[in-house]
């Protein structure tokens, strides 16, 4: 696709954390019928670094990441990249490559000529093509199997070839549709890291459209949060999952208790919430603006609740008393290695997830299903959302 002249030398990477737009896309809108894909989004994505699409089927992203590659017309909305206005400019004409789920590799050609052949397009002298293949596949750890034909490389391994033929040319944005979804988890794992080691090294854009939440968190500098065809939020990995925009985002990265509630007390250092779900008061701390009366939902991830068999020093146990503090028993419990999941029942009947890492090796579980427990977390823990 990239038919920009050949540069003898790679790059010099450029810093992440510019503040620069690189990819600007502006009210860009796609329908179908009338149906809208992609819904008037609007998105700043910076010179150098991974910023990850992150949204579940039908959420509009891959839409999106056609339309950067010119694959579908924009109905409305611009896409400028460096500066260049690509509304006219044809897919092969763009600065951009794509590297697909499937990596679309040829079968009758060796590992060089895949990698080689979008050079071979563009006229590039044999020197030229040998000496940019031999360093691309040197950087992606493929320098030994030139020779081989794909069918004789494993599935970790096609995608290396598959990530060297989209580098190989130097695009300005690289383009990635789910690109370590063919790889099992431990070796998408690794990938994810060697990934970033490469892009950090080329100093090349990529955009990565992924509905794996644990890689987008991996590989982006920041991420974009889709649904129903718009942007329902844009930060980095801890934004995102440390303060949520709205009860869609908090649902859907990781997991979270979600209970509803009404703002009983909005204080200059603290917000209350009384909570029926819950069947105690919520504390957050700091406080979120919300006039009383107000309803409002409390979010919390359950590795920032703590599960005791007595409740905490200077909480009481009284019906009336508590705060950040209710009373469950424990109904299921799922072992996972690294940690432990345990599913409590609180006594107003609601289901609550805890998390506990399992930080000594061979130590029993210190808790028993239908064993009687209370919960309670820090007013810090508690994200309170309003939509």
């Amino acid at each position: 696709m990239n038919t920009q002249p050949q540069v003898d030398t790679p790059p010099v990477p450029v810093a992440a954390d510019s503040n620069a737009a690189y990819v600007r896309i502006a009210n860009l809108t796609k329908r179908f019928g009338d149906f809208a894909a992609v819904d008037a989004v609007s998105l700043d994505i910076r010179r150098g670094e991974i910023f990850c699409l992150l949204g579940g089927s039908g959420s509009g992203k891959t839409t999106l990441l056609r339309m950067l590659a010119g694959f579908e017309s924009p109905t409305s909305g611009t896409i400028h990249i460096d500066g260049e206005d690509m509304s006219s400019v044809p897919p092969y004409e763009r600065p951009v490559n794509m590297m697909f789920q499937s990596y679309a590799l040829f079968p009758h050609m060796s590992v060089e000529k895949n990698v080689a052949f979008g050079l071979e397009q563009e006229g590039a002298s044999r020197g030229d093509i040998k000496r940019q293949v031999g360093e691309i596949l040197d950087i992606v750890k493929m320098g030994s199997f030139g020779a081989r034909k794909p069918h004789q490389l494993s599935g970790g391994q096609r995608q290396r070839v598959a990530l060297a033929r989209a580098l190989v040319k130097r695009p300005k944005l690289l383009l990635l549709d789910e690109p370590l979804a063919a790889l099992d988890k431990k070796l998408r794992e690794h990938t994810q890291f060697e990934l970033i080691s490469i892009q950090q090294r080329l100093g090349v854009t990529f955009i990565v459209v992924t509905h794996d939440q644990e890689e987008a968190m991996t590989l982006g500098t920041r991420l974009g949060v889709m649904n129903h065809g718009r942007i329902a939020q844009v930060g980095t990995p801890s934004d995102i999952y440390e303060s949520p925009a709205n009860r869609f985002v908090a649902d859907f990265i990781g997991s979270v208790n979600m209970f509803e509630g009404q703002v009983a007390d909005c204080g200059s250092d603290c917000l209350r919430i009384a909570s029926a779900e819950l069947g105690c008061t919520v504390r957050a701390e700091p406080a979120r603006p919300g006039a009383a009366g107000a309803t409002v939902w409390a979010a919390i991830r359950p590795e920032k609740i703590n599960i005791t068999r007595r409740p905490p020093v200077g909480q009481s146990s009284a019906p009336a008393a508590p705060e950040n503090l209710v009373r469950g028993t424990v109904r299921e419990i799922a072992y996972m290695g690294d940690m432990s999941i345990y599913l409590v029942q609180i006594d107003s009947g609601k289901m609550l997830r805890v998390t506990l890492p399992n930080v000594t090796r061979g130590r029993e579980r210190p808790l028993a299903r239908d064993e009687s427990v209370w919960l309670s977390w820090h007013g810090t823990s508690a994200v309170v959302l309003s939509e």
